[in-house]
């Protein structure tokens, strides 16, 4: 998955490695370029939009909301919006016609069914990961073509959810 901090141009590529309760930054590119992963692990609070976020060995706890494909995280007192460029979010599409997995995840609901018409915007899929719910939207409108998971299937990060054709 790719994201961006703020207004800053500059696109960061995480992969995530889930390890059991807590997921672990396994690499980190900027731009392109590999940089030095720091010790991360994230994981979720039994407090509603908090969760557990270790770096070097010292936890800190991070209240987070997503709005669009924004994430606002407020982390040692300052607020960071970090933007996800995600196929199946709301901005910034990928012309593939796969949708895929954000994140290591369950899906919770399956909202449409092959062969159905669906239009930009509409929620497909709804996965949990980390105690929140990710809608897949339809990134444009088109026909569905192929279902890859059902509901209360595991998924990893990246895994193609959804198939949509023109």
């Amino acid at each position: 998955m790719e994201w961006s901090v703020g207004e800053n141009q500059e696109i960061y590529s995480v992969v995530l490695s889930n390890d059991g309760e807590a997921m672990s930054l396994s690499s980190l590119t900027k731009d392109g370029n590999e940089m030095v992963a720091p010790n991360l692990q994230i994981s979720s609070d039994d407090f509603p939009g908090r969760i557990v976020v270790v770096t070097e060995g010292t936890p800190k706890f991070a209240h987070v909301a997503r709005v669009g494909d924004d994430w606002w995280i407020h982390l040692d007192g300052r607020v960071h919006v970090v933007r996800g460029h995600e196929k199946g979010g709301q901005k910034g599409q990928d012309s593939d016609s796969g949708l895929t997995a954000p994140m290591p995840g369950t899906i919770l609901e399956v909202l449409v069914k092959e062969g159905q018409r669906v239009r930009e915007g509409q929620t497909l899929m709804v996965m949990e990961a980390m105690k929140m719910e990710h809608k897949i939207q339809a990134p444009g409108g088109g026909e569905v073509s192929l279902i890859h998971f059902r509901e209360g299937e595991r998924v990893d990060m990246g895994s193609v959810l959804i198939e949509l054709a023109d």
